[in-house]
């Protein structure tokens, strides 16, 4: 698989993914041609009432990978992104932006994990794919 990146590169995909979305599928697809090493690091706030664990939406999603994407792994998280990026060696943080109200709310997120030292890639999402939300998809299964 042939990749557009200058030397050894980390970043991390971070969410609640309640559910991984086609949305999400797709930016991680794009993101692991781009580097290395791809983490999908699965948000545990339970303040969001998500419909499962952490360690289980983890499970869910890698388990809905294809297997030859070998360097994308699914962990779940508890702290700040950025202080797994740092734990982790990983520089760069992706954020999918559909519309203007999600670039706003992202560039507030982007500006404090710069001060933490952690720089983030904003990636479009695709015409097709602007109106699919977690919360959309979790509002038409009930």
């Amino acid at each position: 698989m042939p990749r557009n990146q200058v030397g050894n590169s980390r970043a991390v995909y971070p969410g609640t993914f309640d559910p991984f979305t086609a949305g999400h599928r797709d930016l991680v697809d794009r993101a692991r041609r781009l580097f290395d090493d791809v983490t999908i690091l699965v948000a545990v706030n339970n303040e969001k009432q998500p419909t499962s664990t952490g360690t289980q939406r983890a499970r869910d999603i890698r388990a809905s990978l294809p297997a030859d994407w070998v360097n994308v792994t699914v962990v779940a998280w508890s702290g700040l992104t950025a202080a797994y990026c740092r734990r982790h060696g990983a520089a760069v943080i992706i954020r999918g932006i559909r519309n203007a109200g999600d670039a706003e709310r992202e560039m507030q997120l982007a500006a404090m994990n710069e001060t933490l030292g952690t720089t983030t890639l904003f990636m479009p999402a695709r015409a097709e794919l602007t109106r699919t939300s977690s919360t959309a998809v979790r509002a038409t299964a009930t």
